[in-house]
């Protein structure tokens, strides 16, 4: 498989080792110096295009690709506003695009615990709810998209929540988020339900980019001769 890769920061350099490892090829690698290449690439260019890049690059690289005939993995976070617009423009360019905020096989398997504990807690008031999500410092967005996703799987799970909030406290009708930002962690999520009489807390930590960027190509492999829109409850049913 032919891989164009564009962004060559830290996840893109273990997207570029895991594919290496797993006998692809990288037709190109996209990165600032070499942006302008992206427009004069077309379809026989590479066979998928695996972008993570920054928030405000994302569309413009997903917009070039699709238009190209490439299809598109894309992990970027931070510029979701627009994904119904490139939705949008890959159904009528009849392409395929991959999106995941988070790629981590222990990640989803996080997710799905924690849509179960949250179930499970729902009778039980009394327990504030709050997530703490910490990230290396050149991460932009705050909270995470894979924060959000926690929240939100929550609301859904318990009707007495109606949002979610940026704060440190944890309210009776909101999920609380709190978001740090240090140099040397690549990403924790803590879910804590707190009473008065006891705390349970569920906890996913990302010890190596490596597990994005494994799961990245996984993804892209799979997206091998398909049409349309799709994420990773595509790839792994079970992730729902």
């Amino acid at each position: 498989m032919k891989i164009l890769l564009i962004g060559y920061g830290k996840v893109g350099r273990a997207v570029e080792q895991v594919a290496l490892q797993r006998g692809h090829v990288l037709a190109h690698i996209i990165d600032t110096h070499t942006q302008h290449v992206l427009s004069t690439l077309d379809a026989t260019s590479a066979d998928v295009a695996i972008e993570f890049t920054q928030a405000e690059a994302a569309y413009d690289n997903i917009y070039q690709c699709l238009a190209a005939g490439i299809p598109v993995v894309s992990g970027t976070t931070g510029w979701l506003h627009s994904r119904q617009a490139i939705e949008a423009y890959c159904r009528s360019k009849q392409g395929a695009f991959f999106y995941a905020a988070n790629f981590s096989l222990g990640a989803h398997l996080f997710f799905r615990l924690n849509q179960m504990l949250a179930r499970l807690m729902q009778p039980y008031p009394e327990y504030r709810v709050h997530i703490d999500e910490t990230h290396h410092a050149t991460k932009r967005d705050q909270p995470s998209q894979t924060a959000i996703a926690l929240a939100e799987d929550i609301i859904h799970a318990i009707p007495e929540k109606l949002h979610w909030v940026q704060t440190d406290q944890a309210h009776a009708d909101s999920v609380g988020i709190s978001s740090q930002r240090t140099s040397q962690v690549v990403g924790i999520h803590k879910v804590t339900y707190m009473a008065a009489a006891d705390t349970l807390t569920i906890q996913h930590t990302a010890h190596d980019r490596l597990a994005f960027a494994k799961g990245a190509v996984l993804a892209a492999e799979w997206l091998q001769g398909k049409q349309g829109i799709f994420t990773v409850r595509d790839l792994l049913p079970w992730a729902c």
